[in-house]
């Protein structure tokens, strides 16, 4: 592990405007997965634009904290197909 909030944010403002696919604990054995855009980053949290055609919701947002306890799993999908699975 051994990563911090700093370098979480870090390794995401490098990732902005990049296609993402999250996958997030729902608690109780639920899991969702959802793939949009990461739009922006701030402070305390990172925002991503969801695919319109699949949510019902424009946005969703999530906490550099979520990415620390593994609560959240960011998968990056590269321009020429390759995917990267962000292990922070």
């Amino acid at each position: 592990m051994g990563k911090t909030l700093v370098e979480i944010k870090r390794a995401l403002d490098a990732n902005v405007g990049k296609r993402i696919t999250i996958k997030a604990n729902g608690g109780r054995r639920k899991t969702t997965e959802r793939s949009g855009l990461l739009e922006e980053t701030y402070p305390s949290v990172f925002i991503i634009k969801l695919d319109e055609d699949q949510h019902a919701f424009e946005r969703v947002s999530y906490s550099y904290a979520d990415i620390l306890t593994e609560t959240v799993e960011l998968t990056v999908c590269e321009d020429d197909g390759a995917t990267t699975t962000l292990k922070l």
